[in-house]
């Protein structure tokens, strides 16, 4: 087998070379999303239908192509259909099915699928269905039932349900915004103010509150003017900005700056086939994940100037000022080189792991311990690692989870091992740190030896959990730190935690070699690749071997499919064409080293 994966490494490797950008990082690439279409166009037809025409009539072609079979949309093309994404379909073809047959005839099919869902469109309690769909969180729930009802859906009452969202509030200094019942993650805080202003505006409401809303709602329009970012898009996020458009637009501040960027945005970033991704890029993120993927075997497929290349680019993406979007200090990465990215927990690990793979520690020293300040900062009390900010505990994508809490104890660990010369009190900071995190990972490792990721899942499995995923991630992340942690009591912490993972590994193998996100769920290259890489240096030859010889079958069959497997914006699926490639890849190195 060994020959075999050779060839492999070396068929693998030179695919990704040749995705690198002319730049000398990597981009990816990112499944077109029906809902970033839907409300792109709706923000675009607000805007100017005549002036962004072009852009609108590209948008409705991709969606008549890619309905599913049973009438309704997913959030991919290759995803089942959901309500939430074939109502903003349905609201966004509102706009148009008067005058143009086409758009009837797929609205039509898509009214089907929603009423065969309990959506009645004729004036039923469709707010109701969402609210219930989404529970407490209102990230997702309000801005779908504010479009649908500025397109129409159900009716002229339909304002009266969707419930307020309290963007005065955002008035208050960001360090109180977690104390706050604000209903909205951390990084919604745009939809927050430009949604609930147009709610404001359609809604009745009492004299009271809407005498406080009336008060707030200039100072709150100048926080979200300084939050958007020089490139026009939120989160560099497709949906978010064009929920931000809409609402302004409608809420009669069509000529606000915000407008005229977030319309340029989503006129640039529309593909030739009139698809959108839901965001620009994961380009540090995949960046990362590249590098991790070469591991030892870096310098043998990139050249001297490939890698000061890459070394360079992670340098100049580390954020080096307060950052005005979630206000948290300088030294953490985001997830794309744009300036809409906003620093969070797995992609400031995944960069300070390429950098010192990259780098002599000496040559970076000032940037890694940045990197590792901020996430001491950034921890939670509970000792995990939230994605964007400290004590957001209310709802489930701003808890600590553990995928990016295990990112990080590697992260740290390194750091450890790098730089022993550092003084005292940064020491006792780092090995608290690290305990803490890893204290976290016990506490929330399941009977099975499970661990769930947050902003991974599988479709097909119950609650679209993906124990798989997140247990790969976090058993990868606990073996490789092994080597440069040194107390005693941690280390058996540890290997008590890899044995449990491993065994569950183990025991959720498909007959035919494969992993999906549970047991016996079909397999993907994702899933297969990342539980192979955890498992190839184990006793588990046998198993490995099983894994290796699906991933090797499904390459010649069928190259590197991706899954929808990520998740995004609460609860948005996407693939990515470099999530295969780079596990794969790190499977077969691991197995060769």
């Amino acid at each position: 087998m060994r020959k075999e994966l050779e060839i492999r490494f070396k068929e693998l490797s030179d695919i990704l070379v040749q995705e690198m950008n002319p730049e000398g990082f990597w981009t990816g690439h990112l499944s077109s999303s029906a809902l970033g279409v839907a409300v792109a166009v709706t923000a675009l037809h607000f805007h100017n239908k005549e002036e962004n025409r072009s852009e609108i009539e590209k948008g409705l072609e991709w969606l008549t192509k890619n309905s599913n079979p049973d009438g309704g949309f997913g959030d991919t093309p290759e995803s089942p259909s959901n309500i939430s994404t074939s109502l903003l379909v349905y609201a966004a073809l509102n706009l148009y099915s008067a005058e143009n047959e086409k758009i009837l005839k797929l609205q039509n099919t898509l009214t089907g699928y929603l009423q065969s869902n309990s959506i009645d469109l004729s004036g039923g309690d469709v707010a109701g269905t969402i609210l219930a769909h989404y529970k407490k969180d209102y990230t997702f729930s309000v801005p779908i039932l504010t479009m649908s009802a500025l397109c129409g859906i159900p009716g002229e009452k339909a304002f009266q349900k969707i419930p307020q969202l309290p963007f005065e509030l955002s008035l208050l200094p960001q360090k109180f915004y977690r104390l706050l019942n604000l209903s909205v993650v951390s990084y919604a805080i745009p939809a927050l103010i430009a949604v609930g202003i147009v709610i404001f505006k359609k809604k009745e409401s009492g004299k009271f509150s809407r005498w406080i809303r009336k008060g707030a709602e200039k100072r709150a329009l100048k926080i979200l003017q300084k939050s958007m970012p020089e490139s026009g898009g939120f989160l560099e996020a497709i949906p978010l900005t064009a929920f931000v458009v809409l609402s302004l637009i409608n809420a009669g501040y069509r000529n606000m700056d915000v407008v005229e960027k977030g319309t340029g945005f989503l006129k640039r970033t529309q593909r030739n086939d009139g698809g959108w991704p839901i965001d620009v890029d994961l380009s540090t993120w995949v960046s990362s994940l590249s590098i991790k993927a070469l591991g030892n075997r870096l310098d043998i497929v990139l050249d001297h100037n490939q890698n000061e290349k890459l070394s360079r680019h992670f340098l100049a993406i580390q954020n080096k000022e307060i950052h005005p979007f979630n206000g948290t200090s300088p030294g953490g990465w985001g997830w794309t080189n744009y300036p809409g990215s906003v620093p969070d927990c797995d992609d400031t690990p995944g960069a300070m792991l390429a950098l010192l793979q990259l780098n002599s520690p000496g040559k970076i020293r000032a940037e890694i311990l940045a990197g590792a300040n901020w996430l001491f900062q950034i921890q939670n009390p509970d000792g995990g690692f939230p994605t964007f900010s400290k004590g957001w505990g209310k709802l489930p994508f701003d808890q600590s989870c553990a995928d990016l809490t295990g990112h990080c104890v590697l992260a740290l660990a390194n750091v450890a091992n790098n730089f022993t010369a550092e003084n005292i009190v940064f020491q006792k900071k780092l090995y608290r740190s690290i305990f803490r995190a890893v204290h976290f990972l016990a506490k929330h490792q399941k009977k099975d030896g499970s661990w769930l990721p947050l902003w991974f899942g599988n479709q097909q499995v119950e609650k679209h959990d993906n124990p798989v995923y997140g247990t790969a991630r976090v058993l990868n992340y606990l073996q490789d730190s092994l080597p440069f942690l040194q107390d005693e009591n941690l280390l058996n912490k540890i290997g008590l935690m890899i044995v449990k993972a491993e065994q569950y590994l183990v025991e959720t193998q498909n007959e035919d070699g494969s992993w999906g996100g549970a047991k016996n769920i079909s397999g993907t290259m994702e899933e297969t690749a990342l539980a192979v890489a955890a498992l190839v240096k184990t006793r588990h030859s046998e198993v490995c071997r099983n894994g290796f010889n699906w991933l090797g079958q499904t390459f010649q069959q069928s190259g590197l499919p991706s899954a929808p497997i990520g998740l995004y914006f609460a609860s948005l699926w996407y693939d990515e064409k470099m999530y295969p490639l780079t596990a794969y890849l790190e499977a077969v190195r691991k197995y060769l080293d």
